[in-house]
């Protein structure tokens, strides 16, 4: 793990772009950007309780992500608005996992959703976007 690779705010439809780097097993890229860790929020709609073979997934407005790692030691209630931030895993004909190792429960925030997916869209425009558009930089690290 290369903790200098900054984690990336994304939702899952941008997930669904990014590239895994043949020689690493837990490098990506999105366009040139580089990443390990990614940073999402939304809904927690499933919970191994909640069903038989049930797993946690969250739902953030764009697709599904399996979490896995810390949010197994923590007591989380389906409808809960989460924060995680984690190792992404990509994985053939299955869902994608977020290796969670910080997660917050933001549920009791007023506008949380809302505000989340303006962050998203200025760190696109502000960092991401010219480090995926040019082609000029083999890969660029997010700070």
């Amino acid at each position: 793990m290369d903790y200098s690779l900054g984690a990336v705010k994304l939702t899952c439809a941008q997930l669904k772009s990014v590239r895994q780097i043949s020689h690493s097993q837990n490098s990506y890229t999105l366009g040139t950007l580089l990443f390990q860790r990614a940073w999402l929020q939304g809904i927690l709609v499933s919970t191994p309780a909640s069903a038989v073979g049930g797993r946690f997934l969250l739902d953030d407005g764009t697709g599904l992500i399996e979490l896995a790692g810390e949010v197994q030691n923590r007591p989380l209630d389906i409808g809960a608005y989460l924060m995680v931030v984690g190792v992404y895993v990509a994985r053939e004909n299955d869902l994608p996992i977020i290796k969670v190792h910080k997660i917050v429960d933001l549920s009791m925030h007023p506008y949380r959703e809302a505000m989340w997916y303006l962050e998203v869209i200025e760190a696109f425009k502000l960092f991401y976007q010219p480090v995926v558009n040019t082609g000029k930089e083999k890969h660029a690290h997010i700070w």
